[in-house]
Order: C-alpha cells, then structure tokens, then sequence
C-alpha cells in the first residue's frame, strides 16, 4: 500500500478528531472574536510542525500564515496551500447541528467548507515530515478570515504569496461524491443598481410622481436579458428593495444584482451594458455601483498539467480522481488570474456546504490526505 495513504489511515481518528475540534470552535465571518479563537487553535496545533504569523484585519479577524517545518535544504520558492478560518454559520449552531460521527459521516457546521481540508493539509505535512521526505520548496499555508464575504481584506495578502509561488492547491470541498477536483470557477461579481424617482401623494397627486419601483421593473426586465447561457454568463436580480407607504409614489428603489461568467472578457462586456442602462421614464435616474469581486478561475494548460499530475498520484493509491468546474468563487480565482497554476477541490468529499446536511464521507479521508502530501512531495 502507498506509504502515505497507510499513514493516513493509521491516523484516521486524529484527523477526525482534530477536523472535529476545529469545526466545534465556531467561527463566522462576522465574529473577528471567533475567529481569532479559531487562529489561536490552529497555532497551537501546529507549533510542532509550521512558523506561524498573523495579519491584523481593521473588519474581520486574523488572516494566519503557516510555514511548515519540512525536510530539505536549498528549497526554491514556495508552494502555496489556501484555506479559510471563517464559516458561514452564526454563533451559537453548534447547540443545534452539534458535530458529531454517524452513518459513515462527520457532520456538523463547517466541517466540509473548509474545517475538513484545513485538518487535511496539516497531517498531510506530518506525513512529509514523519517518513523524512525533502521537499523542493517552501509550504505555506495561508488562512484567510473573510472567504466567505468576499476576501476583500484578505486578497492582497493571497495575490502577494501567490506571486512567491510555484503553485497553489486550495482545501475547497471537492465536487460531489466523487471528489472531483475543481479545474475552473466562474468569476463572481455584483451590482447595486440605484433608481431615483419623485415622491408624490399615490391619490392625490399620482400624475406628479416617478415611481423608482416603477422604473426598477422595467431595469429588471432588461438586466434579465444580460444572461447567456449558452456562453456560461448568468445575471440574477436576486434582492429588490424600495418605497415607503402604498400610498405614496416610490422615490427610491434598488436592485441587488449576482453575476457569474465563465471568461474575463465576458465580465467586461457585462460591465459595459450594466453602465450603460438608462432610465425609460425620463424623470428618473439609473446609477450603478459594483463590478466583479473575483475574476474566473480559466482553465489554463498549467492548471490541467497539475491536475494530470494528482490523477497519476491518486491512481497510484488505488483512487480515480476526475476534474470539475464549478459557479461558485474560491480564493484560487484570485491566484488563477495571476497565471500562477492553481488546483482547487482538494479539500472533504461530501455534501450540504452551507446547508443542515453539511457532512463529510469518513470513507475519503484518509485517499484525500494521502493525495495532498504526495503533491507536495513531488511538485
């Protein structure tokens, strides 16, 4: 048997038990406290193994990097290992969806997106260290605190190592039961489409309003023609706000607006069309603020060169691995952008990211652990 995926299998529990000990410290975007907890944990689990440094955020909690203490000497550059400490899920779930092994599954809040793959990665680089293999490069693993809103603190800080980097493998949740690794992400933007109008008494003085819900629909149904789906771009109006009383002429109405696209010279094109609205109703006006927050994860010949090298190592372990793309963001359409060659997905195998079911397969920890110390190895 491989040596890594038996390694991996004799520390089947303490990587439960270590994916379990994260998942049960809650850590939501919007806690910088939590967070933080969540930072103080991961440094105390690995001061055996990484240098650790943390970034200060003005907004959300630390931003944490590890470099890892591995065999070698006169290592070139970096590989870059992205992760994120923060979940979805508010303070206090745990009492509800308390995280717990049952039919064949961990479950419990933020165990697949990312407890799991940040567990992963760090008994993945025991491994390295425990059978003594001299690794060609510097590992770092960077944790970021704010994924789950966006990155907007965190993305400079990940394009910086990332330029440092021969490579970056992102602990995302792989797609499906299958755990298929994730070669392109569409880029995700947003827009907020601003519609003033003229207040005016709904029955006394109708003739004298411009209704801005009015003139909102009507900039609904032409931004609902912006979808193509044919070439992967989709547009969803998916939040409406607006006016005051029923009974008086809306002066104000916004429209919160999602964005995805498969190409960089898609979200262009839409930006174009999104300045480009005007109002019908010439008493009111169209501003539109927002654009696209992460460009697509492309599919490049770098990238499906790293994925052609997992399979082979996945295959070498008994373990079919194939490739998927996806339309949510991750950090790695950052790195992805800068050219670096950059492979997502390799994080838990399972399902309900986000949802009540959040669970991971125990059954696909140990191929996943392996799979991750082989790369490292031998990139």
């Amino acid at each position: 048997m491989n040596n890594f995926l038996q390694y991996a299998q004799d520390k089947h529990a303490e990587i439960i038990s270590l994916t379990s000990e994260l998942a049960s410290c809650e850590s939501p975007s919007d806690s910088p406290a939590a967070v933080n907890r969540m930072v103080d944990l991961l440094i105390e689990k690995t001061a055996d193994i990484a240098w650790a440094r943390t970034f200060d955020s003005p907004k959300f909690g630390k931003t944490l990097r590890l470099e890892f203490k591995l065999p070698g000497e006169n290592k070139q550059g970096q590989i870059l290992a992205l992760g994120h400490s923060d979940t979805v899920w508010p303070m206090g779930t745990v009492k509800n969806m308390p995280v717990n092994v049952a039919d064949g599954r961990l479950w419990g809040p933020g165990v697949l997106d990312m407890k799991s793959g940040l567990a992963f990665f760090i008994f993945a680089m025991r491994a390295l260290r425990d059978f003594n293999i001299a690794v060609k490069h510097d590992v770092v693993l960077l944790i970021v605190s704010d994924e789950e809103v966006g990155s907007t603190i965190s993305r400079a800080i990940t394009e910086e190592e990332a330029k440092r980097s021969q490579c970056v493998l992102v602990l995302e949740p792989g797609t499906g039961f299958a755990g298929k690794l994730k070669t392109a992400r569409k880029g995700v933007g947003d827009y907020q489409v601003v519609i003033k109008g003229k207040a005016a008494h709904a029955g006394v003085d109708f003739t004298s309003g411009a209704s801005a819900i009015v003139e909102a629909a009507r900039q609904i149904s032409e931004i609902a023609k912006f979808t193509d789906l044919e070439r992967g771009i989709t547009v969803n109006p998916g939040v409406i706000s607006g006016g005051t009383r029923s009974n008086v002429i809306a002066e104000t109405a916004q429209v919160h607006v999602d964005i995805r696209v498969n190409r960089l010279p898609d979200a262009a094109e839409l930006d174009a069309k999104f300045r480009a609205l005007k109002a019908v109703d010439d008493r009111c006006t169209v501003h539109v603020e927002g654009g696209l927050n992460r460009p697509p994860m492309e599919r490049t010949d770098a990238i499906a060169k790293l994925f052609f090298k997992a399979r082979e190592l996945a295959a070498g372990m008994g373990v079919s691995i194939e490739e998927s793309s996806t339309g949510g963001g991750s950090d790695g359409n950052f790195t992805a952008a800068l050219g670096i060659p950059t492979l997502d997905g390799l994080g838990g195998v399972g399902e309900g990211a986000h949802a009540p079911n959040e669970s991971i397969l125990l059954d696909r920890v140990a191929d996943r652990v392996a799979l991750l110390a082989a790369l490292v190895a031998e990139i």
